[in-house]
């Protein structure tokens, strides 16, 4: 676990590797990400109310720039929204580029990365089902 946490924290080498089937860029569409969710700026107690309808938690992660989160895998959904910054996200080998109001959704037991590609402090929502 400590080798893990060591790995997150340290900025890669290269921030953009293709290592599955697609990169999702800007105008392209993926079954994972959803453009313009929500409107910029983004409102978070707007995305808390949505998705605790949709019956997800709503909790912040603010990442510095290079941040790292490999290999991750849950047993539940999870949703993800960028509040200022920039993502790359990598979900069961397709990756994708996020920016503020775009909605992520990662299937439970899907294996997925997070990384902070912004050259300042990326500031993101997640919540589980």
């Amino acid at each position: 676990m400590e080798e893990l946490l060591e790995r997150n924290r340290r900025r890669p080498e290269v921030i953009a590797q293709v290592r599955g089937n697609a990169i999702v860029g800007e105008n392209q569409k993926s079954e994972f990400l959803v453009r313009g969710k929500f409107p910029t700026p983004v409102d978070r107690s707007a995305v808390s109310e949505n998705w605790r309808r949709r019956g997800y938690s709503c909790g912040l992660f603010v990442d510095p720039p290079g941040r790292c989160w490999e290999d991750f895998v849950h047993a539940t959904n999870e949703l993800v929204t960028v509040v200022d910054g920039r993502l790359e996200m990598e979900i069961a080998g397709t990756m994708l580029q996020v920016e503020p109001g775009d909605e992520v959704f990662i299937p439970a037991r899907a294996v997925h990365s997070v990384r902070n590609i912004h050259t300042g402090t990326s500031r993101w929502l997640y919540g589980y089902d």
